[in-house]
């Protein structure tokens, strides 16, 4: 492991690195994406548009502008260097699964569930172009011989193959006479008539490019494709399914295909001289098979989820396989044998389960958690997050650490109970306790023994024994059944009262019945739940009795006279464990809505929520302390949660809370709709988000400040005026900590920390009473010459949202003129410096290149290479001849 980027709390959907490779785009559930750094490891760059997870990033050629593709069918393209969105392309009526920027021209590829692949103009920012020959959704594309053909990989074991051919804009230098000419010409109006109708019957699809189907390339795998992918040189593409297996093929280069195209030729002369004379020759085409060809199929250990590939100069390629069971797997493949085969070279498997944990438990001492999962159990030391132990299993349901922590028991979904030896990692024992799954397990509060609940309608009670071993001397811990309790129902989960005096037991009947433990005599009937219960606790003075059920409430009973206290609507979904904190009344719950959550048993208040994990809850284990919590999920993690010394104050947590939602709403509200922009193809890239509403209130106060400080400066003047004296003018103490800048000044810091991704966002929640003094201020600070390209982005911007009230507006005329006067001048400078700026870096670039002999660019660098080749045979022939 090199490098952990840490990110925000919603679930990674995306990946894609800069081509230079010194950057990574991650793209989230929540639709948001950061630019890591791949050298400092820190997020530099956040951008907000998409309201659905990001499904597809892609950097074009240069990495100065990412496209990002989404669930919410928006693609948006996004500058880079400039940290802010350029414009949102709308047109796809499902979720975007792949985009792909065209190097040759700037024209970008889109593909969606919606069964269609579109092609965009990014000049005029419009689709002019849709293939149609999908009958199910494109899940994946790729371009290949140099983006002159297009592969896409649909929802059937087809591989579809497209002609891309750029058709180029023909200007006709004579055109305008030509035209002046018709226009005198007496029958100018009829011809102009017919041109229109020329105009018209020619398709306006084949205005760029051209796209018709060659073929199709079979699939072995019958079901969809999950990830269609080239390496970077686009010499091999590769693909997979829902399944296990990759297939990879060999696309031929021009040379190649140039060479076997020579080959068949001479082969069908000559195969036409044998036969006749006079037969006339064919033209020889190679098939669409010749060109791409099959070269094997790697079968990974699991199904695959994604991959990446790269073939170095030796002809080798590597490939990496993220597999769905949490295993990274490299093979190697030489391209040069007879017969490639892939070779695995390494996989990663340090620490987690290869499937879901479904039960965990923490020893008496806190420090070794247990996790077990449908394959092994792990023993994790909690202080070094280090796997220390790891002992295959059968598919584990529930688990508790004997009391002197060096054995486990483990209750399997075939009725087994397994006891393991913590020293040596292997079974000790192996019984088979019940007919059906073993549930749940529980702990005697004396020690001696635990008690077990089953799918075959039984509660067992066992005792720890120790027998003489026959292998060895000493004596070994066993178990022993004592008694049996028989019910009506499955039973789902058991729990002792911690006097010991009570046990209960939750039913599948949706009912907890509680009994002596003494005589196995019925105490009391929990019933109010809809569906059954799923987890229970009681409380350590066994007072208290809370059941989790999969009808997402929580309900706290009295153990007393089985009363329900309260009835909390606990979670979204299932409530699939429930744990009293030692000592305490406070419990968690953790739910298949992906939260844990803690509440308080005697105020029935929700106390705060855990948010971490992306998908459902199965199981959490509390430490004996309460210190610590650690939880498994369906996202394959587990995550261990640490109390603070920190107190929790619930009126900050409810305001936190508050909050949260209020954001949420603001994201889920309607975009505000641009003045004169009908709502088409193409929108502004961003989105309204609490950060764009903030830094558009930071704006308007910074105005207010300008508008009072002005006004106070005004009046300052009229006293000092009146007294005949000079008056010290008090400065205002936001002003003083920027250090004794004029309130324009502070506007200008103001705007200027705006971040660049949300400027339009944010100047266009600002209301149009606060324009006036921007665009006066704008006159101003590009007049000083200060920030133009900024204040110039802004100022078009503002332009082009509020044209009709500022053009109305006589009070701003003489602004508008000024404006125009002082940016045109101002922007001609700017560019002046830019170019003269690019001159002299050219001009260095060539004093470089003439004084190392070293070209920038990599063909050069071939013909350096391929120079240095030749000298060295020349050496070695001259060496030869003396």
């Amino acid at each position: 492991q090199v490098l952990i980027l840490k990110g925000l709390k919603q679930e990674v959907s995306c990946l894609c690195p800069s081509p230079d490779g010194l950057h990574l785009a991650v793209g989230y559930e929540d639709g948001s994406i950061r630019v890591f750094s791949l050298l400092s490891g820190e997020a530099n760059i956040t951008f907000n548009g998409h309201k659905a997870a990001v499904t597809a990033l892609q950097y074009d050629h240069l990495g100065g502008r990412l496209v990002s593709g989404s669930k919410d069918t928006d693609v948006i393209v996004w500058d880079v260097i400039n940290e802010s969105g350029l414009y949102r392309l709308r047109g796809h009526k499902d979720a975007v699964t792949q985009v792909l920027f065209l190097k040759e021209k700037n024209l970008l590829v889109t593909s969606g569930k919606d069964t269609l692949v579109k092609w965009w103009d990014l000049d005029t920012q419009h689709c002019f172009k849709t293939l149609v020959g999908h009958c199910t959704e494109v899940w994946g594309m790729a371009l290949i011989s140099e983006e002159k053909r297009l592969i896409t990989g649909s929802a059937d074991s087809e591989l579809r193959v497209w002609d891309i051919t750029y058709i180029p804009e023909v200007k006709d230098p004579d055109e305008p006479e030509s035209k002046k000419s018709k226009e005198s010409s007496p029958g100018a109006q009829e011809n102009a008539e017919e041109d229109e109708t020329l105009e018209l019957d020619e398709s306006p699809e084949e205005r760029l490019v051209k796209c018709s189907k060659v073929g199709s390339i079979m699939r072995e795998g019958r079901d969809r494709i999950v990830t269609l992918a080239t390496d970077r040189m686009g010499k091999i593409l590769a693909c997979h399914g829902t399944d296990a297996v990759l297939e990879v093929f060999s696309i031929l280069s021009e040379e190649e295909v140039q060479k076997k195209l020579e080959k068949k030729t001479k082969k069908a002369k000559k195969k036409a001289k044998q036969n006749s004379e006079e037969e006339p020759e064919r033209s020889v085409e190679l098939s669409l098979q010749e060109e791409i060809q099959r070269v094997t199929n790697i079968r990974a250990s699991s199904k695959i989820k994604s991959f990446d590939l790269i073939l170095s100069p030796k002809g080798e390629l590597k490939i990496v396989l993220l597999l769905q069971n949490n295993i990274i797997e490299s093979y190697n493949l030489n391209l040069s044998a007879q017969v490639p085969q892939a070779v695995r070279a390494s996989k990663i498997t340090i620490g987690g389960h290869r499937s879901d944990v479904r039960t965990l438990a923490f020893s008496s001492d806190n420090i070794a958690i247990l996790s077990a999962a449908a394959e092994s159990v792990k023993i994790w030391n909690r202080s070094t997050l280090q796997c220390i132990r790891t002992m295959d299993c059968e598919y584990a349901l529930c688990s508790l650490f004997v009391p002197g922590d060096r054995q486990v028991i483990v209750g399997t979904k075939t009725g087994k109970l397994q006891l393991y030896d913590l020293a040596s990692g292997s079974v000790m024992e192996t019984i088979n306790a019940h007919d059906g799954a073993v549930w749940s397990i529980a702990l005697s509060p004396d020690q001696r023994g635990f008690v077990t609940g089953g799918a075959d309608k039984c509660v067992k009670f066992w005792e720890f024994e120790l027998v003489k071993d026959e292998s060895s001397v000493q004596k070994r811990l066993s178990m022993k059944h004592v008694r049996i309790l028989q019910l009506d129902e499955d039973v789902l989960c058991v729990r002792y009262s911690p006097n010991q005096k009570l046990l209960a037991v939750s039913l599948l009947d949706c009912t907890v019945k509680i009994f002596y433990v003494d005589t196995l005599k019925f105490f009391l009937s929990l019933y109010g739940h809809k569906l059954p219960v799923l987890c229970m606790d009681i409380s350590y003075d066994g007072t208290l009795i809370a059941t989790g059920s999969a009808d997402r409430n929580v309900k706290i009973w009295g153990l007393d006279f089985g009363d329900c206290h309260r009835s909390l609507f606990a979670h979204d979904d299932s409530v699939m464990y429930l744990q009293f904190v030692a000592k305490s009344h406070l419990f968690f719950t953790a739910g298949k809505d992906s939260k844990i959550k803690q509440w308080d048993a005697d105020k029935f208040e929700h106390i705060q929520t855990l948010e971490g994990h992306h998908q459902e809850v199965w199981c959490l284990a509390l430490s004996p302390n309460g210190d610590y919590v650690v939880s498994a999920s369906h996202d394959k993690s587990l995550r261990l949660w640490e109390r603070t010394r920190e107190p929790l104050v619930l009126e900050e947590e409810r305001e936190m809370q508050r909050e949260a939602e209020y954001e949420e709403s603001v994201a889920k509200e309607e975009q505000p709709v641009v003045a004169g922009e009908t709502q088409g193809e193409t929108g502004l890239a961003g989105k309204k988000t609490i950060e764009t509403i903030k830094a558009a209130e930071r704006i308007m106060e910074a105005i207010e400040l300008y508008r009072e400080e002005t006004a106070k400066l005004t009046e300052h003047k009229a006293i000092c005026k009146a007294a005949g004296k000079e008056i010290p003018f008090p400065v205002n103490p936001i002003l003083r900590a920027y250090g004794n800048i004029t309130p324009s000044a502070y506007v200008l810091e103001v705007f200027k920390k705006v971040k660049s991704s949300e400027l339009e966002e944010s100047l266009l929640v600002l209301p149009f009473s606060y324009v006036p003094d921007l665009l006066r201020l704008f006159n101003e600070y590009i007049h000083l010459g200060s920030e133009v390209e900024l204040l110039c982005r802004a100022l078009l911007f503002l332009l082009k949202i509020h044209f009709g009230q500022i053009t109305s507006n006589h009070m701003l005329v003489t602004v508008m003129e000024n404006l125009k006067k002082t940016t045109i001048s101002r922007v001609s400078e700017a560019r002046d410096v830019l170019g003269f700026n690019m001159a002299g870096l050219q001009y260095l670039k060539r004093e470089i290149e003439a004084k190392d002999e070293v070209t920038f660019f990599a063909d050069a660098t071939d013909r350096f290479e391929e120079k240095k080749r030749k000298r060295k045979k020349k050496e070695k022939m001259v060496l030869a001849v003396l």
